[in-house]
């Protein structure tokens, strides 16, 4: 009997030491699993930084091999399909860079950074409704730490379609949030300029560079300005302190080249 009665008593608990096997084969699963995974989705993103560089480098047939992989390897990456987008556009094929860029924004509908990347390419491509949406979209997105460069986007777009005043007002936008934006003023400053406001591109870049520190691009705005205003004393000053902040910049170079008229 007791013979019988032991091995009826161990019968529970080689059933909970069973149980508690098949759990730590699961849970071993599960980890080796994520680690994989993990492995996979890093994997995937030294492919993309490999197919960025050299897509930047002009090889785009490496880059492409490189982002195919990375595709293989992580295919529900949103930097993975942005990454694609960008070489099918310098590809020229529109149908499919607009494909990937639409699966990056399925992936990660929230993500500012994936909006704003379509934006930019629906700018330019034309299509500048859109585009304007999108950056709008990513502005207003408290997810995104930089609105203002939203803004200054939606006006540089705006800009190329010649819709010069709803870009002064994206630029406008942009310096209300963030004042010390120099692109934002940059841009600003240039529309004044082609619209002939010189006084109002002039008070915005002594503003500016009185208060936050200067650019090349104001510096030497700064030089075409004065001289339309006939102000050679202070087109002198904006050239000298170019000169000796940005020595050996584009801009130095291009006020090199504008002479001394």
């Amino acid at each position: 009997m007791s013979k019988h009665s032991h091995s009826l008593s161990d019968a529970p608990w080689r059933a909970r030491l069973m149980s508690a096997a098949a759990m730590a084969l699961l849970l071993t699963a599960c980890a080796s699993n994520k680690v994989q995974t993990q492995k996979m989705h890093d994997a995937a993103a030294y492919n993309v930084q490999l197919g960025l560089a050299y897509m930047n480098q002009g090889d785009l047939e490496r880059a492409k091999d490189k982002l195919d992989r990375a595709l293989t390897q992580d295919p529900e990456s949103a930097d993975v399909h942005s990454a694609r987008a960008a070489l099918y556009a310098r590809l020229g094929n529109k149908d499919k860079a607009d494909a990937e860029y639409r699966a990056a924004l399925r992936i990660a509908p929230g993500d500012p950074r994936m909006v704003n990347n379509y934006a930019v390419y629906l700018c330019q491509n034309g299509r500048t409704d859109e585009g304007v949406k999108r950056f709008l979209e990513a502005a207003r997105n408290a997810m995104y730490t930089t609105p203002e460069a939203a803004y200054t986007n939606a006006g540089v777009c705006l800009r190329a379609a010649n819709r010069d005043e709803e870009a002064r007002t994206n630029f406008m936008r942009a310096l209300q949030l963030k004042p010390n934006f120099a692109e934002a003023q940059f841009q600003l400053a240039t529309l004044q300029f082609d619209h002939g406001e010189y006084a109002g591109a002039r008070a915005g870049i002594d503003g500016f560079i009185g208060t936050y520190n200067a650019t090349a691009d104001l510096l030497l705005l700064g030089v075409r300005v004065a001289r339309a205003q006939g102000d050679r004393v202070a087109a002198q000053r904006y050239a000298r302190k170019l000169q000796l902040d940005f020595p050996g910049t584009d801009q130095a170079r291009a006020l090199a080249a504008l002479g001394s008229g």
